[in-house]
């Protein structure tokens, strides 16, 4: 096969009438070499260290590299400290009637706070667990906490299970009670992040409702049962006219 950038007069025909693309010009590796030395000097050593690596080389550097180093050490810190605060929780943590009101009613302001009360004995509680559980994984930034009803609240009901309650700067913002309020028995991960993101308490990835196939289908199963309720008492009131 014919290389196309070799010097003929057939390959400067074929470009001329554009069948061939314009011959690549040969790089000069030299030039290519000063780009990326000069690109490099540009970046200052600093600001590749960590700050412990800032710490060991102080002495290596001037007065103005000192001043540009507390700057930069100063804004690592600081994104440190962000990154750190927002990544905080990343679990879902037990906890006991006595805490509710330090952990979850009086939590630090603008934290969101989901807390799962629940019984071992029932089994939807056990799933919303497990769930709970990726999402704090998911969602560093909100705090996801769970309690036994019964050091929360004494003679709880077992159809009142599972209880979600979302909170925010001491207010309820949310409220799931019971199987169906919670998803029912066959909850999925997604429909559960879903059911939070709508409170807010989490910013989900998640484009639609992933029930949203589900809902459509009883909608339209309840819609034509509905019809032909309507269509049997229409014969029926014709047969009693005859």
């Amino acid at each position: 096969m014919q290389d196309p950038n070799e010097d003929t007069e057939w390959n400067e025909i074929l470009r001329d009438f554009g069948i061939l693309p314009p011959k690549e010009e040969p790089k000069d590796e030299v030039e290519e070499m000063v780009l990326r030395l000069q690109k490099g000097a540009m970046v200052k050593p600093y600001e590749k260290m960590t700050l412990a690596q800032l710490k060991e080389a102080e002495d290596e550097f001037d007065d103005e590299d000192m001043r540009a180093i507390e700057i930069y050490r100063e804004k690592r810190l600081q994104e440190w400290k962000a990154l750190k605060k927002k990544q905080k929780f990343g679990e879902l943590r037990e906890i006991s009637g006595n805490q509710y009101v330090d952990e979850v009613t009086n939590a630090e302001r603008d934290v969101w706070v989901i807390i799962h009360l629940y019984r071992s004995s029932v089994p939807m509680c056990l799933l919303v667990n497990q769930h709970l559980s990726l999402l704090a994984r998911k969602f560093p930034e909100t705090k996801f906490v769970k309690a036994i009803v019964n050091s929360c609240i004494q003679h709880y009901r077992d159809d009142c299970l599972p209880t979600i309650f979302v909170y925010k700067d001491g207010q309820i913002e949310g409220r799931f009670i019971g199987i169906i309020e919670c998803g029912g028995l066959n909850l999925k991960l997604e429909e559960l992040e879903w059911k939070l993101a709508e409170v807010g308490a989490i910013q989900t990835d998640l484009e639609e409702n992933p029930r949203k196939g589900i809902v459509d289908v009883l909608v339209s199963s309840i819609r034509n049962t509905s019809i032909c309720d309507d269509t049997n008492g229409s014969h029926s009131d014709n047969d009693d006219t005859k």
